[in-house]
């Protein structure tokens, strides 16, 4: 269930740096008061824990099983 919801919130991410550098809008930012509100920046806090999280994510599937 966390390896979901991290892989959304970093694809959301993704999304956002997509719309930065296609047309310059940081969408959280236009969307919850600018960069330094505190919404926009606990969205790219969690944005960046996901982003960690997902790393692991990368590890559990290069790691063989052995059943």
């Amino acid at each position: 269930m966390i390896d979901k919801l991290a892989l959304i919130v970093v694809i959301i991410g993704a999304i956002n740096w997509a719309f930065i550098g296609l047309f310059g809008i940081d969408l959280v930012a236009t969307l919850f008061g600018g960069q330094l509100s505190i919404a926009s920046r606990v969205i790219y806090t969690l944005v960046g824990v996901a982003g960690l999280w997902s790393i692991s994510i990368l590890f559990k599937r290069l790691v063989p099983m052995n059943d």
